[in-house]
């Protein structure tokens, strides 16, 4: 009989999941599998490893922002396997402060290390309901449209611009802003420091 995870590896939703093609509740399936096999798990890193590849030798690469986000992701699996206690984030919204977030932003390894890119990321919850994470960006990310997802960010270090359609909303430490659904959005950084934000993903 064939085992479930060998059927699973098969259906090509790990490729999906890789891609940023996944649902979120695809996303919780390959997250589960992956924490449950290890030869899902073993399938996930190589699916990373040929997306790497094909990112430096394809013409058309993918969006910048998916190998940060998909190392994120699978950084945070990694210390979910090693027993880091599950503690979910608080949903962002106008009155939120980097108060709420202390418990992560104290911790050594959520830090900003010396050999990252333009954009890093350090996942710190990631439920049903939403994903949270700890981002740096030290220039720009490009344009972007979220259908199945809000997208929610409050700037924690310096300063950025979030250009909605035709609308530009200049944000510094302390602000709040939203993205609405099926809308273009670009981010540039306007401060000498990276960026640091806490973004939040939440299905729609």
């Amino acid at each position: 009989m064939r085992k479930e995870w060998a059927d699973f590896i098969d259906s090509g939703r790990i490729e999906q999941y890789v891609l940023g093609l996944s649902n979120p509740e695809e996303d919780r399936e390959v997250e589960y599998m992956s924490a449950t096999y290890p030869e899902v798990k073993d399938a996930l890193l190589q699916a990373e490893t040929r997306l790497e590849k094909s990112m430096n030798t394809s013409p058309v690469a993918p969006p910048p922002s998916v190998k940060p986000f998909l190392m994120a992701l699978i950084d945070y699996m990694n210390r979910m396997e090693q027993g880091e206690p599950f503690s979910e984030a608080p949903i962002l919204s106008a009155q939120s402060t980097a108060a709420e977030f202390t418990p992560w932003l104290q911790r050594e390894d959520m830090q900003l290390p010396a050999h990252a890119g333009d954009l890093y990321a350090k996942i710190i919850s990631h439920s049903q309901l939403a994903t949270t994470a700890i981002v740096w960006l030290k220039d720009r990310a490009a344009e972007e449209v979220h259908e199945k997802e809000y997208e929610k960010f409050l700037v924690l270090e310096g300063s950025c611009e979030i250009t909605i359609g035709s609308e530009m909303h200049a944000l510094d430490a302390g602000d709040f802003l939203a993205i609405p659904l099926f809308e273009k959005h670009v981010i540039r950084v306007t401060s000498p420091i990276p960026c640091k934000v806490i973004l939040q993903r939440i299905a729609a």
